[in-house]
């Protein structure tokens, strides 16, 4: 169940990675505060050679 600003509510049976911080509102996965909810996640590319190269493979943008 999501709120009116889209975030889930409390509550809602899915559970967060405690390691895993995201900013990422936009993402399905994300939990509206700042945890992922993916049961796994894929960061890439293999070839990043700084944190400014790397994304989060798992992203899924929310649909409205």
């Amino acid at each position: 169940m999501e709120n009116k600003n889209g975030c889930c509510k409390s509550g809602n049976g899915e559970k967060h990675n405690n390691g895993i911080v995201c900013e990422v509102k936009n993402c399905v996965y994300h939990d509206c505060e700042t945890y992922c909810t993916a049961e796994k996640i894929s960061v890439g590319p293999s070839y990043a050679s700084t944190s400014a190269d790397t994304v989060c493979a798992t992203f899924k943008q929310k649909t409205e």
